[in-house]
């Protein structure tokens, strides 16, 4: 069975189903397209659909050596509490995924993104989900630039194993 190559999502969406299908098709294109890099951002991910079977089948396939994931949240108990299969495969991959938190920004200011060296998502209006993405270099270097400010801020967070006695 031939697996049908995903487009990389570009131009403007709105609103939830839209948001939920974009972050989907962009990690399918992520394992289609062996992306080398791919950097998230939100305030919890609670929208997110990391908890279901195609997007962790995608990101077991993209998984592959030399990648690299990097997360941003404002905080990570949504994504203990909902995103079951996210969380099993940080725990496999968790050599390549660093995971940092962001305490100094609130939920509505903190940026809803995904950054990778050929494609970038902004969410610009959270509570309608509308933002835009793509391939352009302009969109990319916005996207990275609001993520390398996070990260600045950022520690350690979301250890992919709890060590205990």
């Amino acid at each position: 069975m031939e697996t049908e190559l995903k487009e990389t999502p570009s131009g403007r969406f709105e609103g939830r189903e839209a948001f939920i299908q974009i972050v989907r098709d962009s990690f399918s294109c992520a394992a289609q397209q062996g992306w080398q890099q791919i950097m998230v951002s939100d305030a919890s991910f609670e929208d997110w659909p990391l908890h279901e079977r195609a997007v962790a089948e995608s990101l077991r396939q993209w998984s592959a050596s030399g990648r690299r994931f990097v997360m941003v949240a404002g905080r990570y108990d949504a994504v203990l509490r909902i995103q079951a299969r996210f969380v099993a495969w940080r725990q496999r991959w968790g050599h390549i995924i660093e995971c940092r938190i962001c305490r100094n920004l609130n939920q509505a200011d903190f940026p809803s993104l995904i950054w990778s060296p050929v494609w970038a998502l902004r969410r610009l209006d959270l509570l309608r989900s509308t933002g835009v993405c793509g391939t352009t270099a302009d969109r990319r270097q916005q996207v990275r630039e609001s993520l390398d400010e996070m990260l600045a801020a950022s520690a350690p967070g979301f250890p992919s194993s709890t060590l205990g006695l």
